[in-house]
């Protein structure tokens, strides 16, 4: 962070997002690796080392079903204690006093929403691994009640909700989209539209090799947005970004912030200053 270029383009970024009218911000698994929380996809990642289940695996076998419950009560996927770091307080930040209009997100941690931006404003692209749902009628399930049927019977039981004739009996399943397993239809419409309601989208922490959600940054700059690159490793959309930061996000972040209200403090002071 101590490159006179490094320091020009978050000074930049500063006044984008200032003059912006519509943020939008994007993130990736490497928005989540400064609070711990290990990047799966990643070479020794854990994809690489335990075959994920196919959407059509964990539907048609119980044993399988059983394997991934047995997975997310493995300690390592305990995303619990995972705390948001200074990147994520800088965004909820932001998205309360408006610099940010939109949070997308490919991370499954629910740390946006503990960093203090509501549920209803994150669009989370590949679901959320901190509750289950029913995948018949949509009941959503707290783990600890499932862990300790797994733990007790080795499996998880069929839904348990009373309808109008007998229960549910629908298939229980981690809040997140699978491998195979349809894209949210809701979630993705709304980062159709706010990508394209963005005249300025911010990338970060992701590779942005993960299609269809990868799509919408180029969506965004295909519409005329400003586009940022915030990510340690260079990605494919490097080319077509207007600037681009291999950096850590949360220093940089934090650097932007530190600039946007240097500028708002002066503007406030002398009412003659422009941002």
């Amino acid at each position: 962070m101590n490159s006179s270029s490094t320091h020009d383009k978050t000074r930049e970024l500063s006044q984008w997002l200032l003059n912006s009218q519509h943020t939008t911000v994007f993130t990736g698994a490497g928005m989540s690796t400064e609070s711990g929380i290990p990047d799966f996809r990643s070479p020794g990642g854990y994809w690489t080392k335990n075959k994920p289940i196919h959407f059509s695996d964990y539907m048609a076998s119980e044993s399988q079903r059983n394997l991934a419950w047995q997975r997310k009560f493995d300690p390592a996927f305990n995303l619990d204690d995972a705390t948001p770091n200074a990147g994520h307080k800088v965004i909820a930040d932001w998205f309360r006093k408006q610099h940010v209009q939109s949070v997308i997100t490919q991370n499954i941690d629910n740390l946006h929403q503990k960093s203090g931006i509501t549920n209803e404003s994150v669009i989370e692209l590949h679901g959320n691994a901190t509750y289950a749902k029913c995948l018949s009628c949509g009941h959503v399930y707290q783990f600890p009640a499932l862990e300790v049927s797994f733990r007790d019977t080795g499996s998880v039981p069929p839904c348990s909700q009373p309808l109008k004739r007998g229960r549910c009996e629908g298939i229980i399943k981690t809040a997140t989209i699978s491998f195979g397993q349809a894209m949210p239809e809701a979630e993705m419409q709304r980062a159709k539209r706010d990508t394209l309601a963005s005249d300025l989208f911010i990338v970060l922490g992701s590779s942005l090799v993960v299609y269809p959600a990868a799509s919408f940054p180029e969506m965004a700059k295909r519409n005329g947005a400003k586009l940022v690159i915030l990510n340690r490793e260079a990605t494919d959309l490097d080319g077509l970004a207007d600037l681009v930061l291999h950096e850590e996000i949360g220093d940089t972040l934090s650097q932007v912030d530190v600039l946007v209200n240097k500028s708002l403090a002066a503007v406030h002071s002398n009412p003659t200053v422009t941002e």
